[in-house]
């Protein structure tokens, strides 16, 4: 049967038809990718994202410079490459979404799809508002002057002070309330920010506006959502290079202090940048192996995978500081009090840089455009891989005639609805919220560890290691079924023990508390996806102890969708 494309999907997946023959509707069969370059593109879109340009050389250069890979590949290779293969040969092995395929594999632990599913609507509906910003930066760079680069605009207050012009901020510490043209138009101009958590204020109608295009933007190509970030990224990178004081902000950026590999600190920043930059334990990887064919080398992809998304966030620490380095370099200053991370590189420090150049407005569209761009793959896999759960979990309903297509759009429009109380006068205190516990570092070293001992423990490393065996027709390192019985979950457990104890509520700006209902809301985020996996355990348990069976593991033989017998090698 001839595959063709279905346009419902955001990539090119092949969807056959076929007939139903009892009602004459026709449904949809699961499709799988057309080739393998469109998943390769499509994984590498979601893993390579915001974190990579403005998380990875933050941390690098704030836990010991050079140092930090220490860590940083000791947590690749005990937690990020085992975690990487294990959720995406059972998407590929099962041929199901993140929630059918641990019902398949064990039902026992069905909750931790629920859980991670939560986890991707969360981020779905608060990831997008920093495209907004991004499109109101970049509409706002095609003037004659990039209106942060003065303060000789409506929105700037008395206290606006042009500090590129005078020599830095040093020859200023008498001035204690002076702020610079940029940050007053991230302040003033995009948020216009209220005085307090307890105002939300109205609605940004240009950032609403923003939103709904970022919404309706989302493109189907995913050779160029996927490429072209890299074109933007070289670019970038060669104008960095080519900057004076470059040199300074790219030994300021690896520069070695092994001191700081004893402090605890480091390790966890190692740890979770990870688990964010790899998309590990939300279900994208589960369901974007899941249309493989059956005999994908999948352990293969996996490796080339985090090859490039690691060393894109190395090369990307190269084209960020370099201009940070020019920008302390013209104002005179050290690079510790220009580097930042976050929302903060993205529309503070990198834009103040950015002013300072020649052909300024060039270089600001360059860098919102790949900023776009990122984020975009980010969330359509994202999405995608929320409805490949629910379309995995009622197939026989979702699969017909456009019921899939237009539950997708309700999906996206209670995100957009939700994005719009982001996008007023108060609402970086509510997206903050949203950042630090719908998706924390906790929430996916649970899911981690869970995983980790439903494989290890129940379904069985080795039975997944020759699952793994069947598809690929070689073995793979054996260091994996240990990783994913031992290192692993123990790597883990440690890690959020460190992140329990040393958890602090979060503070706006890192000064101003939420009052308590902030932190209910917060909490609300972080356990109504986190106790999916109990509950449905008690559900489980309490189910099969009714009606006298258990909740085991299936076999192997009932979980794996039809391959092509492949000989292996020994």
């Amino acid at each position: 049967m001839e595959m063709q494309h279905d346009p419902d999907l955001q990539f090119k997946l092949a969807y056959p038809d076929s007939e139903r023959i009892d009602t004459g509707i026709k449904t949809r069969a699961r499709g799988q990718w057309s080739s393998k370059v469109e998943f390769i593109l499509a994984v590498a879109g979601q893993i390579i994202g915001l974190g990579n340009v403005w998380r990875f050389p933050y941390l690098c250069y704030k836990n010991g410079g050079g140092v930090f890979f220490i860590p940083y590949v000791v947590f690749l290779f005990a937690c990020g490459i085992p975690l990487f293969l294990m959720e995406t040969a059972l998407g590929q092995y099962t041929s199901q979404g993140s929630v059918t395929c641990w019902r398949k594999i064990c039902p026992l632990f069905e909750g931790l799809g629920y859980g991670s599913q939560v986890v991707v609507f969360y981020s779905s509906a608060y990831y997008i508002v920093i495209l907004a910003w991004a499109f109101f930066y970049l509409f706002s760079s095609f003037s004659g002057e990039l209106p942060w680069a003065s303060c000789r605009n409506w929105w700037n207050s008395e206290n606006c002070v042009e500090f590129d012009r005078i020599g830095g901020t040093r020859n200023l510490s008498f001035m204690e309330n002076a702020s610079s043209p940029v940050k007053e138009f991230w302040e003033r101009r995009v948020l216009n920010i209220t005085g307090s958590v307890n105002e939300l204020g109205s609605l940004r109608w240009e950032l609403a506006l923003c939103l709904l295009l970022a919404w309706i933007n989302h493109s189907e190509v995913v050779y160029f959502t996927a490429t072209f970030p890299y074109v933007m990224l070289l670019v970038l990178l060669i104008r960095g290079l080519t900057l004076p004081g470059a040199i300074d902000g790219i030994t300021f950026y690896l520069y070695p202090n092994p001191a700081r590999l004893t402090d605890p600190q480091v390790w966890m920043d190692a740890g979770t940048q990870i688990f964010y930059s790899y998309a590990l334990c939300i279900g994208c990887l589960t369901a974007l192996g899941s249309y493989n064919k059956y005999n994908n080398n999948c352990y293969k992809d996996c490796v080339y995978l985090c090859l490039l998304n690691s060393g894109t966030s190395f090369v990307a620490g190269f084209a960020i500081f370099s201009v940070l380095g020019f920008m302390a370099f013209e104002q005179g200053v050290d690079i510790s009090m220009v580097a930042e991370s976050g929302p903060g590189l993205a529309f503070i420090a990198y834009p103040r840089a950015v002013a300072m150049m020649p052909l300024s407005q060039l270089w600001s569209i360059c860098f919102f455009l790949m900023i776009i761009l990122l984020g975009l793959d980010s969330e359509f896999v994202g999405l995608e891989s929320l409805m490949t759960a629910i379309t995995d979990m009622h197939s026989n309903f979702f699969l017909q005639g456009h019921r899939r297509k237009l539950f997708l759009l309700l999906i996206c429009v209670g995100c957009f609805l939700v994005g719009l109380l982001m996008v007023t006068e108060g609402g970086l205190y509510i997206f903050q919220l949203f950042d630090y516990y719908s998706c924390s570092g906790m929430t996916l070293l649970l899911f981690a560890i869970a995983q980790s001992i439903c494989i290890g423990w129940f379904y069985g490393a080795d039975r997944l290691y020759e699952n793994i065996v069947d598809m690929i027709g070689y073995r793979p390192l054996t260091i994996m079924k240990y990783s994913w019985k031992y290192i692993t979950p123990i790597v883990c457990i440690g890690t959020f023990v460190f992140s329990l104890v040393k958890f602090t509520p979060l503070k706006f700006n890192n000064t101003f508390e939420y009052p308590w209902w902030g932190y209910a809301v917060g909490w609300w985020f972080t356990l109504s996806s986190t106790l999916m996996v109990p509950i449905w355990m008690i559900y489980k348990t309490t189910l099969s102890h009714v009606q006298s069976t258990e909740p085991a593991c299936c076999n192997a033989s009932n979980c794996k969708q039809k391959k092509v017998n492949k000989q292996v090698y020994y």
